[in-house]
């Protein structure tokens, strides 16, 4: 039988794919977690990890056990929740995660329809960073997510899109590119793109940050970052670009950033999100309090709004 800190252990690592965020995430020594997936590895008979001094990876077994363990954990972590949520009967509180201020605004007002249509219940809200909302959402920090598309996370539900907003390229002021209307796809060859941290997923990463242009010009990376407004402290400072939504006109304005019109990209479609195991009557009641506080709103961000 696996003890709770093996199985943790394990899965966290998985996630993180680095010791020292495993034991800070667990309150743990690093040395705690190495000497139990090393048990675990014995109890096995087998590497789960390939760790060396640059990278920490999961082995074809240990990709199996994670596969087959997560689902299982999830199922369990959601009777525990919907027990909870039974107990309290009809006061219960929706812990929702978004990213951005226009998003941020709409559950606000969500929240509040919400709390008209079922008393007793809340929602609080969480204001989560590019680079942590998901794996926030798999440790249980957040019971629902609102996220842009691209969104493939394996396990996870989707509700229907609630609002969309056009792609704008951000640069500095003092970038050539400023100049300009409007900019394509092709223009991406002009900037070095900033890149988020590895735990946003990498499909996100290729769709929002692309190595090559539509008609395959490489594109030059930039530095990295984790908040927004780390992104925006580097745009700034003229050393990236970064692509973002309508909305950072009207909510993160600067004298020093110049925000241009991609005439060429999709729109920005914002969802909401949670793990399908911890589907409840409480987050299908918020969705739709925030599809019709969004419909209130014509929340189609035009020229404002990210």
């Amino acid at each position: 039988m696996l003890e709770r800190l093996e199985i943790e252990a394990f899965l966290t690592l998985a996630e993180e794919l680095h010791f020292g965020r495993t034991a800070d995430r667990l309150h743990v020594t690093t040395g705690r977690i190495s000497q139990t997936i090393k048990k675990l590895e014995r109890r096995i008979g087998a590497p789960l990890f390939e760790r060396n001094s640059r990278l920490v990876r999961l082995t074809p077994i240990g990709q199996r056990l994670h596969d087959d363990l997560r689902p299982a954990c999830q199922q369990i972590e959601a009777g525990l929740r919907k027990a909870a949520e039974a107990a309290r009967g009809s006061h219960s509180v929706l812990r929702v995660g978004f990213v951005g201020a226009a998003a941020g605004q709409l559950m606000a007002r969500a929240a509040q329809l919400f709390a008209e249509r079922h008393p007793g219940c809340r929602a609080r809200l969480r204001e989560l960073q590019i680079a942590d909302g998901f794996p926030r959402l798999r440790a249980g920090d957040v019971d629902l997510l609102i996220v842009t598309r691209p969104h493939q996370e394996p396990g996870m539900a989707n509700g229907p899109v609630l609002f969309s907003e056009p792609r704008m390229l951000a640069v500095s002021s003092r970038h050539p590119l400023a100049r300009r209307r409007t900019v394509s796809m092709e223009d991406l060859t002009a900037v070095r793109l900033l890149q988020v941290a590895q735990t946003v997923p990498g499909y996100w990463r290729t769709e929002r940050t692309p190595a090559l242009t539509p008609a395959g010009h490489p594109v030059e990376v930039g530095p990295g970052f984790e908040t927004f407004q780390e992104a925006l402290t580097l745009i700034g400072a003229d050393q990236g670009a970064f692509v973002v939504g309508a909305q950072a006109t009207r909510y993160y304005a600067r004298s020093d950033i110049v925000y241009i019109p991609l005439s060429d990209a999709p729109p920005l479609e914002w969802i909401p999100t949670w793990l399908a195991a911890n589907t409840t009557t409480t987050i299908h009641s918020f969705n739709r309090a925030a599809q019709d506080a969004a419909a209130r709103d014509g929340e189609v961000v035009d020229d404002v709004g990210a």
